[in-house]
Parts: structure tokens; C-alpha cells; sequence
């Protein structure tokens, strides 16, 4: 296994057996303040309560480059904040710059639930790991593991693991039914940002939240599946929902503190106990090979397996999910063929005006019934212009797709550090999904089967009664 894990392993034991020392206490203070005077260049400011991401002061040299990248690169550091607030968009960059700060680990816990015999744990995977985590047993980036990933899990003790593609399908059923209702009824604001990327909803809610309307209310595709898996799925596998732990398998630190936020117990409330969290732990993918390793789970030597049958299968589309301009490219396939009712133009399929690796990408998209200007950005600090422009109606567009990450999920703060050749790395990532994708029988999330059925036997229709209560939140 690369060193990388080895160290960080080490570094959590560490931690796991001296306690906080690991981490941050106190009090919030400002930098200059909680490092004492020993360095002028004081580190990032990573408070307690953050629930994504840690700092390992009793290694750290108080260089002060952390927040110098977070403040030039990201665009965050710095900032005002609403009171109690920290500028912290949780994106997880800076694990990649600096080996002081991680994530916060929670394999421990998601490992304690695999031993209990009471607990049935539900993992399910997002679309980017599939093309990453291989990186953690020196594979080569873009090294295709999603069948060595279920059975890996399988033989740690997981009792069923599903394919977050599934719900990066139903994202984009919501999502372009959502897109299409504000373009005709003109009654919601415009431009429609996508919701997926916690670190840009984040953003938008500390710095612009101006702009929260203008943000869909679609849940991310991990926070659809923890709401279905308590509730559809639950009732499907005759599984009491207060038994499961539902394990989401992600490249996003970030995503440790969405899921704890208001509005993520739709099953909980569906079931008349609010305690309840639609996902219990998020897990970045390096954390994978850790719980894995300390499973003592030879991850090249596991049995492939398959998804489960149910909640287990995504489109070509969904799968894109994890590079930048995945979601538009997936939502215009489907919104193509609601508005038109026949299969979007060949071109729909490879739209290459939204690929790439251009920080903002645009186009006019003639979906038959309308004409769209769509944008792409991604990397966080790439979207102040953007905004800007919009504001002063130098750039106008209809839908908009933003992530904080550079080249979306497939780089997010929880995979593995690809290092100098992190651009490299990211395009082979990418690459790999998009021929996922070319190869696919199912190249429009509408038509998947899956899909199709839980509309029919549980949620009704997009935007329906069922569908805004467990797969919608309010944006304020």
C-alpha cells in the first residue's frame, strides 16, 4: 500500500489511542492568537467543531502556506462570515497541499457498526471512487475497481452495498423536472445552480446567499440514497430502518458535514423519529483503504462482486456525475427527451461544449422546445468572476453547474493526493468515467429501469408530494 496510507494510518492509531491531542481545542480564536506567538505566519485556522477536517499541530511547522493556498487558490480564507461562522467551505483542498491537515476519521465508527450484529450496514459508493481508489494500492489513475470495491466490502462484513449512480439518476429526474418547470413557469429565479457539491452550497450560503434561490432543492445524490435506502429500500428488503447504518463511500470530505445538516432525517420524520439521519457516516475514499487495511481485507486479492439488485444500478449519464460538467451534460440528456419525448441528438451524448478542463465553460443548447445558455465552472475560487459578470448582466445564463473541486468530484478533497501530477491524474480519472459512460447500454438517467420503478411503486413523479419530501430541502 503507498506511503501516503501507511502515515496517515499511523498518524489516526496515534490519535485514537492519546485522544484529542490530535486535534485543535479550546476556544474559537483567531490565528495569530491560538498559535502563541511562535510563528508570524500563523497556520490555517481549522476550529474544533469543524465536522470535515483536522489539524495535526503537534506536527505542524506553522509555515502558514495553508492559509496563504486557501486565500489565493480557493478564494476563502479571509472572508467575512455570517456570526458563528467559520469561513471553512469544507472542500478538504488543503489535505491535499499540506500532510498536517486530513479529514476527520470515521472508519472507526463505520467499522464498529460492521462488528455489531445488531446494526445491517448499507454502503453505498459515488461514481468518482470506482476510478480512484486503485490509486491507494498503486494502481494506475483511472484504474476501474467497482467490482473489486463490493466484494472487498462484502468480505469486510457489509451487509449490502449499493451504486450511488442510482441516485445521481434520480438527482438529474429532480433536477431537470425542476430546471424545466422554473424555464416555463418563470415563477422561481434564474439562472437554476446546481445543488450536488456541498462546498458550493456552502459557499453560496456564507458569502452570496443572495443566490439560495437560485440553487436547486435537490438533495445531493448521497443524501437521495440515505433517504431512500430508510425508507424504499428498508421496506422493499423487510429491514426495520432504525437498524441500518447507512455508509456513504465518497471523494468529498465536505460531505461529512452535509450530512449532518438540517433537512437530512427526511426518513427519520417519514418514520416519526427525527434522530434518525438519512446517512449516518460519510467516508472519504482514502478512509476506505484504511478501514479496509484495518479489516485486514487484501483489497487486490478480494472476489469481484456486483451491486445489489436493487438501488444498484446507474446510467452512463450518472456516472459522469463525478467530473466537472457531468450534472449538465447528464440534465440536458433528460431534460432533451421530458420536454420533447423522443432521445436528445447524438451530439447530447459527447457534448463536448461543457468538457474539458477550461475553469468556465458556456454554451447555447437548442433543447427542441427552448433555448438554453448554459455554464460550467469549477474550482471554487474560479466563481467570484462568474458571479460578478452576472450581476452586472455582462453574462446571462440559464443553468449553471458549479464544483468547488478542481475537475469536480474525481478531484475532491477526500481522494487520493495525486501530487505534482495532480492535473494528469485528474484528466486519466475523467477519462476513465467518460468511457464508462460511451460504453454504457444506458445512456440517459430517464431510462433507467431502477428509476422507472421507484417512481412507479413509491415516489409517484418528479416534483411529486413524496419525491419534495424525501428528495428536497428549502433553500434559505
Amino acid at each position: 500500500m503507498a506511503n501516503e496510507h501507511k502515515s496517515t494510518r499511523r498518524e489516526f492509531l496515534q490519535a485514537a489511542t492519546l485522544g484529542a491531542g490530535l486535534f485543535i481545542s479550546g476556544e474559537q480564536v483567531g490565528c495569530a492568537q491560538a498559535w502563541g506567538g511562535r510563528s508570524q505566519r500563523a497556520p490555517l485556522a481549522i476550529l474544533p467543531g469543524n465536522p470535515s477536517i483536522q489539524h495535526n499541530i503537534n506536527r505542524c511547522r506553522f509555515c502558514g502556506h495553508c492559509r496563504e493556498f486557501c486565500q489565493s487558490v480557493t478564494n476563502v480564507f479571509g472572508q467575512v462570515v455570517p456570526p458563528g461562522e467559520d469561513a471553512c467551505i469544507r472542500c478538504g483542498q488543503c489535505t491535499h497541499f499540506c500532510r498536517m491537515l486530513s479529514e476527520k476519521y470515521h472508519f472507526p465508527a463505520a467499522a464498529a457498526a460492521i462488528a455489531d450484529p445488531e446494526k445491517i450496514v448499507v454502503a453505498s459508493t459515488s461514481p468518482a471512487i470506482r476510478v480512484s481508489l486503485g490509486e491507494m494500492y498503486k494502481l494506475a489513475p483511472g484504474t476501474n475497481v467497482e467490482e473489486k470495491i463490493v466484494g472487498a466490502l462484502k468480505q469486510l462484513g457489509v451487509d449490502h452495498v449499493l451504486d450511488t449512480t442510482f441516485s445521481a439518476d434520480l438527482t438529474i429526474m429532480e433536477e431537470a423536472s425542476e430546471l424545466i418547470h422554473r424555464l416555463e413557469t418563470r415563477v422561481a429565479n434564474l439562472p437554476m445552480f446546481t445543488s450536488c457539491c456541498p462546498g458550493w452550497v456552502r459557499y453560496a450560503k456564507l458569502f452570496y446567499p443572495t443566490l439560495l434561490p437560485n440553487i436547486s432543492t435537490t438533495k445531493s445524490p448521497i443524501l437521495m440514497q440515505g433517504a431512500l435506502v430508510k425508507t424504499y429500500f428498508a421496506q422493499k428488503m423487510g429491514i426495520e430502518p432504525a437498524r441500518i447504518v447507512h455508509v456513504a463511500l465518497t471523494p468529498c470530505t465536505a460531505k461529512k458535514g452535509e450530512i449532518l445538516l438540517a433537512e437530512m432525517n427526511a426518513a427519520g420524520i417519514s418514520h416519526g423519529n427525527p434522530e434518525m439521519r438519512d446517512v449516518d457516516i460519510a467516508l472519504t475514499c482514502r478512509e476506505i483503504a484504511y478501514l479496509l487495511d484495518g479489516g485486514k481485507v487484501d483489497f487486490l486479492q478480494a472476489r469481484d462482486a456486483s451491486y445489489s439488485s436493487l438501488m444498484g444500478q446507474g446510467s452512463g449519464a450518472g456516472m459522469i456525475f463525478g467530473n466537472t460538467g457531468g450534472v449538465m451534460e447528464a440534465a440536458l440528456r433528460t431534460a432533451y427527451k421530458l420536454l420533447n419525448g423522443t432521445n436528445p441528438p447524438a451530439e447530447f451524448l459527447t457534448f463536448r461544449p461543457v468538457r474539458g478542463w477550461s475553469s468556465v465553460r458556456q454554451a447555447n443548447v437548442d433543447l427542441g422546445k427552448c433555448k438554453l445558455n448554459v455554464a460550467v465552472v469549477h474550482g471554487i475560487g474560479r466563481v467570484p468572476p462568474l458571479l460578478e459578470a452576472l450581476r452586472t448582466g455582462e453574462r446571462k445564463f440559464d443553468f449553471i453547474e458549479v464544483m468547488a473541486c478542481p475537475g469536480g468530484c474525481i478531484g475532491g478533497g477526500g481522494q487520493p493526493n495525486a501530487g505534482k501530477e495532480a492535473e494528469k491524474v485528474k484528466q486519466q480519472r475523467i477519462n476513465a468515467l467518460y468511457q464508462r459512460d460511451a460504453g454504457h447500454e444506458i445512456r440517459l438517467s430517464c431510462d433507467n429501469p431502477q428509476i422507472k420503478a421507484i417512481y412507479d411503486e413509491f415516489l409517484g413523479k418528479p416534483l411529486g408530494e413524496k419525491s419534495e419530501k424525501l428528495l428536497h430541502v428549502t433553500r434559505t
